[in-house]
């Protein structure tokens, strides 16, 4: 609830950055949004139905893909007329609703206990398993979104709207992934954990070895569907794998790790680009999506022995 009215608080305050106060701001808004976010995700994952708990947070992702359209859509026809600074306060008013219904949100019983260490967390398989499935798509995509457009750009000439095209028809393939996911229950999570990382491989492939902007085109349309399923599949995993009161520690450790690949991953990538260019960038991600694929096989033995001893 505090970072709810921190968050509303900070977003008008882009209005009055300076050079120097942005730095602050973006710090603080980041810190905020760190409490937010796996907050929300153990909010969702409360019902005791699993059917209805992994629909709900099939929804939520649905959601994070829903404000990518339309986010961007708003955002370009307030700048039609607007500034920068003066598009952060028409956004404003989503701050203040955010704090407005946090204090309806609800949250696992508090009780009196140890802090969870990390040891605990990443010796459950279902954790690992929903790690190694995050990251071999996580890293492919913070390469995709740094360095995409201008691969297009470089490599294909494309325009600075036919680069917007092509994410969009990347998100919208999410989009419709996450779609299905909200309506249609899935229990073999490995099936579509396996379909989405032989998608991502040939999609990688496929950018790597593209000769027009056609066949770019349909290498996003297919990297678009990773994206849609790896994120939700990750949070089901942790959903089905901890009891209640260990799910908000497993979803910040979840999350941590998130940031960090988001955060390194464009550095390392800009500077393998430097050293050998864009298109064996794309080829050499091939092999630790390949080595990730490997321990999610491995360690989907040990997931299964864990389950058996639970039952």
């Amino acid at each position: 609830m505090l970072s709810s009215v921190g968050f509303a608080v900070l977003l008008p305050l882009f209005y009055l950055a300076t050079p120097l106060t942005i730095w602050l701001l973006a710090a603080f808004s980041g810190f905020v949004l760190g409490f937010l976010m796996p907050n929300i995700v153990t909010s969702a994952g409360l019902f005791q139905d699993a059917k209805t708990r992994e629909r709900v947070l099939a929804i939520y992702t649905l959601s994070l893909s829903t404000s990518l359209i339309v986010g961007p859509s708003l955002e370009g026809l307030i700048l039609m007329r607007f500034t920068l600074r003066q598009a952060f306060l028409y956004f404003a008013p989503l701050g203040v609703l955010t704090a407005a219904l946090s204090p309806t949100i609800r949250f696992p019983e508090s009780e009196k206990r140890e802090p969870v260490k990390f040891g605990q967390i990443s010796s459950n398989p279902y954790f690992m398993t929903a790690v190694y499935n995050i990251l071999s798509y996580n890293v492919p995509f913070a390469i995709l979104t740094a360095f995409g457009g201008i691969y297009a750009k470089d490599v294909f000439g494309a325009s600075y709207a036919q680069i917007e095209l092509l994410f969009a028809v990347f998100f919208a393939a999410s989009f419709t992934v996450r779609l299905i996911l909200s309506v249609k229950h899935f229990e073999a999570l490995f099936n579509l954990t396996y379909f989405g990382i032989t998608l991502t491989l040939v999609g990688l492939t496929l950018m790597a070895i593209s000769r027009s902007l056609f066949m770019l085109a349909v290498a996003f349309l297919l990297l678009g569907v990773p994206h849609g399923l790896t994120y939700p599949i990750s949070l089901i995993y942790i959903s089905r794998g901890f009891e209640e009161k260990l799910r908000n520690a497993a979803n910040s450790f979840f999350f941590s790790i998130m940031m960090i690949i988001g955060v390194a991953v464009p550095f390392l990538a800009g500077a393998v680009i430097t050293l050998i260019g864009m298109r064996l960038a794309y080829f050499s991600l091939i092999l630790p999506v390949v080595i990730l694929l490997i321990l999610i096989r491995l360690n989907q033995q040990r997931l299964n022995r864990f389950t058996a001893k639970r039952t």
